[in-house]
């Protein structure tokens, strides 16, 4: 059998469709523009979250902050030095938030993980690593039955940084600077629904100052209804 005629596998054909869907909506809406690469679909959107939403989240992560951990084991002791947390996404410090960034995209809001702060204090890091899940892992069963692979992340930053701290995407070409208020979005997905190799990034080494963030990513199926059904 050729390839043009093979049928187009229905789980990359849903994961494009909906990745549409959001880049579609994200197109249209003021206050958001695409960064100027081609590799990856990214985009900012300045002072998403106010100056308020920021200092209670940073008040979160410090009460609530234990040392980052990794989905698969990794032999350098370096490769992610941070402090997180996963914030109460039913706390009304958090949900509006959580939700917000949901609507955002367009995406249910059930379709996203916890929203999960970090801190990283002066010589953390976090080194080059994609989001997404590599589906030959031990791990990709387990992810698979709580809502599949991950396609959108969201990230904001909670706070100013004296030195260090960027997010570097070394494949797609572009860094950006930690700056208080600013949400960052991007596809972890091909336009044909496969991962995206190009969206590899990196949470640089912190200089001086402390960084604050918040990340959410988002799944191709529902991710709360499994949680729930595990407790």
């Amino acid at each position: 059998m050729s390839l043009f005629s093979r049928k187009k596998d229905p789980v990359l054909a849903e994961r494009a469709r909906a990745s549409k869907l959001v880049t579609d909506r994200l197109e249209a809406l003021p206050g958001v523009r695409r960064a100027p690469i081609e590799a990856a679909q990214m985009y900012l959107f300045e002072n998403y979250l106010t100056d308020d939403e920021c200092q209670r989240l940073i008040e979160l992560i410090d009460q609530n902050r234990r040392r980052s951990t990794l989905l698969a084991t990794h032999d350098d002791p370096e490769f992610r030095t941070s402090d997180s947390c996963d914030l109460d996404r039913w706390s009304p410090d958090v949900m509006p938030i959580d939700e917000r960034i949901a609507h955002l995209i367009g995406v249910p809001p059930e379709h996203g993980e916890t929203l999960q702060g970090q801190r990283y204090a002066p010589g953390q890091q976090f080194k080059a690593h994609c989001d997404y899940f590599h589906e030959t892992e031990d791990y990709w069963p387990a992810m698979q039955k709580s809502g599949g692979q991950r396609t959108w992340t969201a990230m904001a930053y909670l706070n100013d940084v004296e030195e260090g701290g960027a997010t570097w995407f070394p494949r797609a070409g572009i860094r950006i600077a930690p700056k208080k208020g600013l949400l960052l979005l991007w596809n972890n997905m091909l336009p044909d629904g496969r991962s995206n190799y190009d969206t590899m990034h990196e949470g640089m080494r912190v200089i001086a100052g402390t960084k604050y963030i918040v990340t959410k990513w988002f799944r191709e199926r529902p991710w709360i209804r499994t949680q729930i059904q595990t407790y």
